[in-house]
């Protein structure tokens, strides 16, 4: 989105309010002297604020406005049997395949196993990523499975308590059935966690070894509505939310390197190499 700014990069309140989607420039000046308009914290009410829309941390109503910038932020829907990289020296299809039309330079945050799809993010925006991806950044992610077996109510339980694999315990926020067909079950976890295939082992470990995994949301994003392959940008309010949990307290120490992740890929796993090319 470009906005145009004077000599010194500022651009008037209501005007970045507008152009950014919130509503009708009319609409936007009453939202200020209304007292729903925070700039850096402090409620503005003074038409012709000038604020610079790359800096400031504007928030209406509550919600933050994405600061306009360069950067994408991207939802994919990635397909079983794509690597979770942007090459791969064996040959096998890869994220560069799906965003090959983009001018950016994406990659992506966090991974996902190849042979799970769903729910991906990319982004050129190397900052975000590693604060989103990092392990301190406690974001939930939702995965439906389908598992052998019939789930008990006290499997669920089990799973909501708590489970430790070999690797130390696991906490699952929520866990819930969402379907049983004979000797299959469909099954609903939100996790928060990220390492190497933690819910495949997870499910193996309560008896109900996973025969499909599809990553439906992390945090406020959701994958519905979008076809295998297919990219979105995120919305205002989407990314609104992820900036100011990236930002918050538990997610400060983020900005310190994580351990390289497993070449094999990883459910909802921790940062991604480099930025590479997706040329």
């Amino acid at each position: 989105m470009d906005i145009e700014t004077d000599a010194q990069g500022l651009v008037r309140l209501q005007k970045l309010l507008a152009q950014s989607g919130v509503a009708s420039r009319r609409r936007c000046e009453e939202l200020m002297l209304g007292g729903l308009v925070e700039v850096d914290g402090e409620v503005v009410t003074r038409l012709g604020t000038k604020v610079d829309p790359t800096t400031a941390v504007v928030r209406v109503e509550g919600r933050r406005l994405p600061p306009v910038g360069p950067h994408v932020y991207l939802a994919l829907n990635k397909p079983r049997g794509v690597v979770s990289t942007m090459a791969d020296p064996e040959g096998r299809p890869t994220l560069s395949d799906l965003v090959a039309d983009r001018p950016e330079r994406l990659f992506h945050v966090g991974r996902l196993d190849t042979d799970t799809d769903g729910l991906l993010l990319l982004t050129n925006d190397g900052g975000f990523a590693q604060r989103v991806a990092h392990p301190s950044y406690a974001l939930d992610k939702t995965y439906v499975a389908e598992v052998d077996g019939a789930v008990s109510k006290a499997t669920l339980r089990r799973l909501r308590e708590g489970v430790s694999l070999e690797d130390g315990p696991v906490e699952v926020t929520s866990a819930r059935v969402v379907s049983t067909h004979g000797e299959r079950s469909i099954v609903e976890l939100v996790i928060h966690e990220g390492r190497n295939r933690i819910v495949r082992r997870l499910l193996a470990e309560v008896g109900h070894p996973v025969r499909r995994l599809t990553r439906t949301a992390i945090g406020p994003v959701r994958l519905a509505g979008l076809r295998r392959g297919e990219l979105r940008e995120l919305t205002r309010d989407e990314l609104g939310t992820l900036l100011d949990a990236a930002e918050a307290p538990d997610a400060s120490d983020a900005s310190a390197p994580a351990s390289p992740p497993d070449s094999s890929a990883v459910e909802g796993g921790s940062p991604s190499e480099p930025p590479r090319t997706n040329r």
